[in-house]
């Protein structure tokens, strides 16, 4: 920029004009014009000083991180805040490169420093002899633009680096992850002596002090298959090197830019995957192509001659809440009113990607929903509201019936259907509410008119009644009236003086 400054006042520009050409400061301009190539190269080589605004406040974050040095810069901020009500308002940004400034001036680590460890690379193991497992995740994009995550299990054979993959979108457990060891088998047409694991929940209770307590499913599993199960210390990805290297090479060749449909056809691409690639492919370390080794290997290890068995696929079981909602990744997904009913009201859950099962524990439909791809949102069926004592089938029938059952009234309620489908419901029920206070001449009348004249809203259909039964009301009221004023001129035509007999007077005198 001084070079572009000076050029273009050589060329005859003035300082204004510099300024807008550089878009710099009409005084920045004039600073580069006053020094030669020397003085600015020392001029911009000097450490300037800027004024800090939380240099108050030193002493403070000094000493707040030698006692706690474990201080995220967000903590010290949060700190500052809470023990000085007039700090000034500065950015996150500034208050992490002040911290990060204190730590290096005063060798302040925010961790412990770990001792290097020590490697030194291994022999081959002998073909056969050993195999190493391990479980990833990855999520993936549906079609529907929605993110579903993907659990895989990774086997691969030492020696010869042959990988087997199997793909699900549930998390493993016991059962699922001996049916995933036996596809393996399968796929290696035998089993390796010695299988080495991470001390994962679905193959370990417990460490045990080194007496490796497993889970009952598969300690039973490794008894029927006769082959020693090694499992590395906690925290020691390093032991089984070779698998997470699979791993890693599983999400970023493999899954990673794919779209996910179903378990089925991923799985079907994986294997196409593993045969074209995985397996296909000069390995980086052994400079051979696993699958021609394998085809070595095969001889050394021990026979496999079952078949796998898919094991019945459990749902995993969410609690309903007092709301009447179920909370899933982030979101929150309405339930029919009475849905809970105690603090063990359970419900059935079933991702498929783009949509939300959920199922009472006889497998009974509850509801479903579109899993939206935002967080932090209700997603809330505006069925569930309605008062659900009786079904929609038995309100329609009860307003037919109302109706007389004619077919006149048949296909009212069809058109009615067929313009309305979503709202239907609600129609069938603000009708329902009011012909249950209307005689059936007021019910017929409004009928006739309601199909007739295409009046299709139930709010409509009950202005219609409401008019009749005023007219009905005041047709009443009219011959009420009419009756009562009969009745009072016969009543006076009746009321003649009675007149005594002249006798009678005659006697008294």
């Amino acid at each position: 920029m001084w070079y572009k400054v000076n050029e273009l006042w050589k060329k005859g520009l003035n300082k204004s004009q510099i300024s807008r050409e550089c878009c710099l400061d009409r005084g920045t301009v004039r600073r580069y014009l006053s020094m030669d190539e020397q003085s600015f190269i020392a001029w911009i080589n000097t450490p300037r000083r800027m004024p800090r605004k939380l240099s108050l406040y030193y002493k403070y974050v000094r000493s707040l991180l030698e006692s706690t040095p474990y201080l995220s810069a967000a903590q010290v901020e949060d700190r500052l805040k809470e023990s000085f009500p007039d700090l000034p308002q500065v950015d996150s940004k500034t208050v992490y490169n002040f911290v990060r400034d204190i730590r290096k001036k005063y060798d302040i680590p925010k961790y412990k420093q770990k001792q290097s460890r020590q490697y030194q690379k291994l022999p081959e193991p002998a073909f056969g002899s050993e195999a190493q497992v391990d479980f990833g995740e990855y999520n993936m994009q549906t079609h529907g633009g929605n993110r579903v995550k993907v659990y895989f299990f990774v086997m691969v054979l030492s020696r010869s680096r042959y990988k087997f993959v199997y793909c699900q979108p549930q998390p493993f457990t016991s059962q699922t992850a001996i049916y995933a060891h036996e596809l393996a088998f399968a796929y290696f047409k035998g089993i390796p002596k010695s299988i080495i694991y991470d001390q994962d929940k679905v193959f370990v209770k417990s460490e045990n002090l080194g007496d490796v307590l497993l889970t009952d499913e598969f300690r039973g599993f490794c008894k029927n298959y006769s082959f020693e199960s090694v499992f590395c210390r906690k925290a020691d990805p390093e032991s089984k090197g070779k698998v997470e290297n699979v791993v890693k090479y599983v999400k970023y060749n493999f899954l990673q830019g794919r779209k996910f449909s179903n378990q089925e056809s991923l799985q079907t691409d994986c294997l196409a995957w593993l045969k074209r690639t995985g397996n296909n492919k000069v390995h980086g370390t052994t400079r051979k192509i696993p699958e021609q080794q394998w085809l070595i290997e095969q001889k050394h290890l021990l026979p496999y001659s079952d078949t796998p068995q898919k094991p019945f696929l459990q749902l995993p079981c969410y609690k309903v809440r007092k709301d009447n909602t179920i909370a899933y990744r982030g979101n929150f997904y309405s339930l029919p009113l009475g849905t809970y009913k105690d603090r063990d009201s359970q419900l059935l859950l079933e991702d498929k990607g783009d949509l939300l099962m959920l199922y009472t524990s006889d497998n009974e439909l509850v509801a479903s929903h579109k899993i939206p791809v935002e967080k932090g949102l209700l997603v809330r069926n505006t069925d569930h509201v309605r008062e659900k004592s009786r079904t929609l089938q038995q309100k329609h029938e009860l307003l037919l019936h109302a109706l007389n059952n004619t077919s006149k009234a048949t296909a009212y309620l069809s058109d009615l259907e067929k313009d309305k489908p979503r709202y239907y419901h609600d129609n069938i029920s603000v009708m329902l509410k009011a012909i249950d206070k209307a005689t059936n001449a007021t019910i017929v009348r409004t009928l006739d008119f309601c199909h007739e004249n295409k009046v299709l809203n139930g709010y409509h259909f009950v202005d219609v009644l409401k008019h009749y039964q005023k007219e009905e009301e005041d047709i009443l009221s009219c011959e009420k009236t009419h009756i009562s004023e009969g009745v009072k001129s016969q009543q006076t035509e009746s009321l003649t003086p009675s007149v005594s007999s002249i006798n009678f007077y005659e006697e008294i005198i």
